[in-house]
């Protein structure tokens, strides 16, 4: 479990807390402040309310930026640029259009959405968004449907697959932690992740996006749709598309083949997220720009445009990750466990409370699973339970860990800034469908348990 920085009164801690988050919303949504100050000024109050030490708290706030940006700020650059020249190329048009004409357009999102659950097993969620995105973009302008009909499967895919399906990294880890075999947990995940991703993605999107019509961000409404004679083989494109993801698979997988040693190193170098990026972006530069008649220049300025919004969602991002740190270095996360753990509560539910309850006031997904995970595998009896038992634990905490996602989450402001939303359409429609996952997954959990 992460050690706290500052052991602040639990009471005190809660109250300065809640205000905290009050006082976000009304700055965003009453008084319309600038999210970036909003979610500084809320982090500040939320730190101050709870007594932490004025040097702790800018230390904190300092760390929180550089932890928070450390994984993910590569990846949103090299996606802007893989995503931009996808766009301007007529690729993602290509796919889009592929899609409606082999699946229709009521099925597309259904192709998306599974597209989405495969991606999810094998990369980040950050990763996968930056990859696919622009194919939801893509279907939405051909088909000239609500973005959420199409981004909503995609994401929904993508949050289950990281959630329950191993080799991904969060089913493995909280696997790990609970010793759960990972052939169990295939076994007991599959089903638990398409179940999430037929209520959350697929029935979700068609009920919000057919209440909500949110349109094409502006730098994408732009960009001129090419003539079909124009476009891309999509042969060329789904290539493209699936460099940095096979990159990234293969070195997954290199650490479970045995025999490959010498290789290994260079699987895990290229399979590195950022890498398999610049490989792809440097791959999409060329068969999708020069091969396709644009120049050096043209080609710069494609990039160019495509950073532009880049650095408003990098320090939104930011502010969510900085006030997910506050009340961790505050010792939310110890205030809840220990509580939940002496509840009397069946198991199942006990770990998806936990990691809830840790998920909704510290933000962080991967943090709620890894304090949840701890503080399960530390109960008794718990290693006495049978594998699948165990494996529904697994699907429990990581449910929990999914469910919630609001404004202390940098997931939250990430969708809520690449769709150009606003933080009221990202609570109906993103955290819905996050929460949906979650309580499948808690369903399934115990319906499961049952025959453990």
């Amino acid at each position: 479990m992460t050690e706290a920085a500052f052991a602040a009164e639990p009471s005190r801690l809660l109250i300065a807390a809640a205000a905290g988050i009050v006082l976000l919303l009304l700055l965003i949504i009453k008084f319309k402040l600038h999210p970036v100050l909003s979610l500084l000024i809320s982090a500040m109050v939320i730190g101050l309310g709870a007594g932490m030490p004025v040097p702790t708290l800018v230390s904190t706030v300092e760390k929180g930026a550089g932890e928070t940006l450390q994984g993910i700020v590569l990846l949103i650059g090299l996606g802007s640029l893989f995503g931009g020249i996808l766009e301007v190329s007529g690729g993602a048009q290509c796919v889009a259009q592929t899609l409606v004409n082999k699946f229709g357009e009521k099925k597309a999102g259904i192709a998306l959405g599974i597209t989405g659950l495969v991606v999810g097993t094998t990369v980040f969620f950050e990763a996968g968004v930056v990859i696919l995105i622009p194919l939801a973009f893509g279907l939405a302008r051909k088909t000239k449907k609500s973005t959420l009909y199409y981004v909503i499967p995609l994401l929904a895919g993508l949050a289950t697959g990281f959630a329950f399906i191993p080799p991904s990294a969060g089913s493995v880890l909280v696997a790990n932690m609970l010793n759960v075999d990972l052939g169990v947990m295939i076994a007991v995940g599959v089903p638990v992740g398409i179940l999430s991703l037929i209520f959350a993605g697929i029935l979700w999107s068609k009920f919000i996006g057919s209440r909500i019509n949110t349109g094409l961000p502006l730098n994408l409404q732009e960009v001129r749709e090419e003539e079909e004679a124009n476009l891309p083989a999509f042969s060329t494109v789904l290539c493209i598309i699936l460099v940095p993801l096979v990159l990234i698979l293969c070195s997954t997988l290199s650490v479970y083949i045995p025999g490959i040693d010498a290789v290994r190193p260079v699987l895990e170098f290229l399979g590195t997220p950022f890498v398999a990026l610049v490989i792809a972006v440097l791959a999409a530069m060329y068969f999708l720009g020069k091969r396709q008649g644009y120049d050096g220049e043209q080609l710069k300025k494609i990039m160019d445009r495509s950073l532009r919004p880049t650095g408003q969602i990098l320090l939104v991002i930011t502010g969510g990750g900085i006030i997910r740190w506050v009340l961790q270095d505050c010792g939310m996360g110890d205030i809840i466990g220990p509580a939940l753990e002496k509840s009397g509560l069946p198991l199942v539910l006990v770990a998806f409370l936990i990691a809830a309850l840790i998920r909704a006031s510290v933000g962080a997904a991967v943090v709620a699973m890894t304090m949840a995970a701890g503080i399960m595998a530390a109960m008794p009896g718990v290693a006495g339970l049978s594998p699948v038992y165990l494996a529904a634990m697994v699907c429990a905490i990581n449910g929990g860990a999914t469910a919630f996602s609001h404004v202390n989450d940098s997931g939250f402001w990430l969708v809520s800034s690449l769709l150009e939303i606003d933080e009221k359409t990202t609570l109906k429609s993103w955290t819905m469908m996050e929460t949906i996952i979650g309580f499948t997954g808690l369903i399934c959990a115990i319906v499961i348990s049952l025959f453990a």
